[in-house]
């Protein structure tokens, strides 16, 4: 591990401390479900029960009857317009006519408690006329069109050479189930009626595109909704679409009163996006010393039943199906499509999940095919500085993928299984021994974008106050981004600390009083309001420099802060005494250099302004009888740029790891006629303290030219490998004759016995 050292005390490079460590701790923090108005009354939603009918009429006669029931809403009631969405705007707030998928939201009421508004819920009488439902995703562009229009959301097709005769060819189809983002806190917020329109308290991903949206919803100018962040108990994704946001901000508006409304679990499963389902085709011709001539893939998408940001996801999917690896041609067609499944959006990794899980599946196979070691292969045609991608952009900055494949491949593997039951498959329960165990290792490579892509204006905005407060100077930092515990707040008080030089910093709550900071995703965030936060201090500096040049007469360039002083080659005035004139109050707004939107044509552009890379090695033991796995050891190594804050960096490496795991192995939405069978944490399995192995971590400091500090983003390149390699491992354990079988994750020990038995 190579860490540049820290600026400045708690500055940046330093492992600041978190300020919400140890309310979250103790169980201390405010997250949206512990919002609370001594007046407010309570929301709850009317739900489909099909996955696709008409709304023949809604009745909340009976509901309205029950004493302390104060509204029940339909579409009807909607003052704007019945629309919402991230990319398109075909979202209903609540359903008119029509409903897509088991879940959406047909009416809403507010009562005195939620027990009652639950009751009450429960009392409208919705009459459907059933429709066929499209829940097959290959069925979709043959289908009849859920919306108008059509049932394709986004077809991306890459193409880049010629596609070359090839000594060895290898094919495979592969898929990634539905995984849930599974955050700890479900949706929950809190609306006030304001004077002239709403103030709404919420956990999101994103304040300012959330009031666009309702605005347009409510029929209100968009000052006259304001947000504010609430405390955000994971999001990974599933937060960037609205889900109680609207509903409670309609029946606050009906009521005049305050309205809170808070998901249980499985609502939270029904009213949030997940990560799309893929089914991928692949070919690969090589040379037979191993060089890449071309590749072929066809990506399937299922969109679900609204749009959120399929596109987007699709854009993604395409542009890195075929890796970190130098492909003289290239040929992708990735589609994402409209069904009547519950709607997939955006999850961490964002389209690079899925398509990492297919060209890393076909690198091991032409690895086989080619009787060479998957790692060398995978050296043989790693990008590089210069290199060039499928879309024909040059690859900019650090790209050490060799030297990362090298870091993990190069550690010592663990020792063998100990019979020790917390450590073998099956855990405790005693399922399985040592002496039956086999030993698998696996690999993967990975590249994602940083910030956001494809001719998108991405900005970040942050406004800096300096003054005086008890003789001591003190900085105010506020922006918009919205903490979803990554650590932002951390970063910008150490950025703050760093180009200041002052020991306190204070970071307001983020709303929508100051400029947009864009979205808490795309790994983006430190970049961009980081670089925000970082200008606005600059600016800052320069204007105290100018008041103190004034004051000591010499000029600002001859000056230097420090120690809570700016200093003269002569003598030093205080920050404190300098701020006695007034404060000193500056906004900034950063941007990265524009990028442009791929050519529909030919997938060719200059569509990013970074990439990320990162290795992963996993060892896993595998009971064969029984298909259980238990993952021994996972290594990773990334490139960071500079660690901003490096604890804080190995709790994202190691939090991408842990879902990486999870869709590896256990995490499924399962489906059946649109429905979801397991909307619980007790169904839906997610990686426990039991189920994490040991993690070797290694974090490479390669500055960038042309981020703050030389920061890359570091979110999701930590995940996007992790089920590669252990699929991978898995494959490896069970021998080939099995592994041609595994070619879909989750592997559940179902997946993994049969195809050991049928090998």
């Amino acid at each position: 591990m190579t860490m540049t050292q820290p600026l400045t005390a708690d500055g940046v490079g330093a492992s600041a401390r978190r300020p919400d460590a140890d309310a979250k701790v103790r169980g201390d923090f405010a997250y949206s479900s512990d919002l609370w108005h001594d007046a407010m009354a309570w929301g709850a939603t009317v739900r489909s029960p099909h996955p696709h009918a008409r709304v023949v009429s809604v009745d909340a006669s009976a509901a309205l009857a029950l004493p302390g029931v104060h509204a029940g809403l339909t579409a009807a009631d909607v003052p704007g317009v019945n629309r919402y969405g991230l990319e398109k705007r075909d979202q209903p707030v609540l359903a008119e006519d029509v409903v897509r998928y088991v879940g959406e939201p047909v009416a809403v009421v507010a009562a005195d408690t939620p027990e009652l508004a639950r009751r009450a819920a429960g009392l409208v009488e919705v009459a459907y006329e059933p429709l066929p439902a499209l829940t097959d995703p290959e069925r979709a562009l043959e289908s009849p069109a859920l919306h108008e229009g059509g049932n394709l959301v986004r077809h991306l097709r890459i193409r880049r050479g010629a596609l070359a005769r090839a000594d060895v060819v290898v094919t495979g189809e592969y898929e990634v189930g539905m995984q849930d983002q599974a955050f700890l806190g479900p949706e929950s917020c809190l609306a006030v009626p304001a004077e002239e329109g709403v103030e709404l308290y919420c956990s999101t991903q994103w304040l300012h595109i959330d009031q666009d949206q309702l605005a347009g919803c409510l029929a209100l100018p968009k000052e006259h909704v304001r947000l504010t962040l609430s405390g955000v108990g994971g999001a990974f994704g599933g937060r960037e679409d609205l889900s109680v946001q609207a509903h409670a901000c309609l029946l606050a508006l009906r009521l005049g009163r305050p309205v809170k409304m808070s998901y249980g679990r499985e609502e939270s499963f029904a009213g949030h996006v997940h990560r799309h389902p893929a089914r991928m085709r692949y070919e690969h011709g090589a040379t037979r010393d191993g060089r890449l001539l071309y590749v072929k893939a066809d990506i399937l998408l299922d969109g679900g039943a609204y749009a959120s940001t399929s596109a987007a996801v699709t854009g993604n999917a395409a542009c890195f199906a075929t890796g970190p690896y130098e492909v003289p041609a290239v040929e992708i067609d990735c589609r994402s499509v409209y069904t009547n499944n519950p709607p997939a959006g955006a999850m961490r990794g964002f389209g690079a999940v899925q398509v990492c899980f297919g060209h890393e599946s076909q690198m091991d196979k032409l690895a086989a095919a080619l009787g060479m070691d998957p790692v060398e292969l995978r050296l043989r045609n790693a990008v590089s500085t210069g290199s060039t991608m499928a879309t024909g952009q040059r690859v900019e900055g650090p790209a050490p993928v060799a030297e990362l494949l090298r870091r993990v491949a190069d550690r010592p593997l663990p020792p063998p299984a100990a019979d020790d039951p917390r450590l073998l498959p099956g855990g405790t329960s005693n399922s399985t021994r040592a002496d039956r165990l086999v030993r698998g290792v696996g690999y993967g490579l990975s590249v994602k974008n940083i910030c956001k892509s494809a001719g998108y204006d991405d900005y970040g905005t942050a406004r800096v106050r300096l003054f005086a407060h008890e003789g001591e100077a003190v900085a105010e930092v506020h922006t918009a981004a919205a903490e979803v515990g990554q650590g932002l707040v951390t970063v910008q008080a150490q950025i703050a600390r760093t180009e200041l030089e002052v020991a306190r910093v204070t970071i307001l709550p983020a709303d929508t009083e100051v400029g947009d900071a864009g979205t808490s995703s795309a790994s983006r965030q430190t970049w961009m309001s980081g670089g925000a936060v970082r200008a606005a201090c600059l600016a800052v500096r320069a204007r105290l420099l100018e008041r103190a040049a004034a004051l000591l007469g010499e000029p600002a360039g001859a000056l230097t802060i420090g120690g809570g002083a700016v200093t003269s080659s002569a003598r030093s005035i205080t920050l404190a005494e300098l701020l006695a004139e007034g404060d000193v109050d500056e906004t900034a707004v950063f941007r990265h250099r524009f990028t442009e939107a791929l050519d529909p044509e030919t997938g060719q552009g200059d569509a990013h302004v970074a990439y990320a890379f990162a290795a992963h090695r996993a060892v896993v033991d595998v009971d064969p009888e029984l298909g259980s796995v238990r993952v021994v050891e996972i290594a990773c190594a990334q490139d960071v740029g500079r660690a901003i804050n490096p604890v804080a960096v190995e709790g994202q490496m190691h939090g991408g790891i842990a879902q990486g795991l999870g869709l590896a192995v256990m995490e499924e939405i399962r489906l059946r006629d649109g429905r979801i069978l397991n909307p619980s944490f007790t169904d839906y399995l997610i990686p426990t303290t039991m189920d994490m192995p040991p993690t070797v971590l290694d974090i490479l400091e390669l500055p960038r030219p042309d981020s703050p500090y030389g920061l890359t983003g570091v979110g999701e390149p930590p995940l996007l490998s992790a089920p590669a390699a252990i699929a991978a491992a898995i494959r490896d354990a069970v021998g080939p004759a099995a592994a041609a079988a595994l070619d879909r994750i989750p592997m559940t020990p179902e997946a993994v016995a049969t195809a050991v038995l049928d090998a």
